[in-house]
């Protein structure tokens, strides 16, 4: 189940300008829609690169020698993946 947050941001200047901007001009209905648009492409932004990294990560696992590979643990794998 989702859940809905409250947020109260301020802006002034230039920011305020840049959303008015983009706000009512056929872009975005209202600031929030705006402010969601932004969020949710930061978010695909960092999700992304997430996967660019794994990506890298397993070409160079699936490039190296089978004798460099070393056995792991279920509990060593999870204890890497927290670092």
């Amino acid at each position: 189940m989702s859940r809905t947050t409250t947020l109260t941001v301020r802006l002034g200047g230039t920011l305020s300008d840049f959303v008015s901007a983009n706000v009512g001009d056929g872009s975005y209905e209202n600031a929030s829609e705006y402010i969601r648009d932004l969020i949710r492409r930061d978010k695909e932004r960092v999700e992304h690169e997430t996967f660019n990294r794994l990506k890298v990560e397993l070409t160079h696992a699936f490039a190296a020698p089978e004798d460099t590979y070393q056995p792991l643990s279920a509990a060593k794998v999870i204890a890497r993946s927290r670092t």
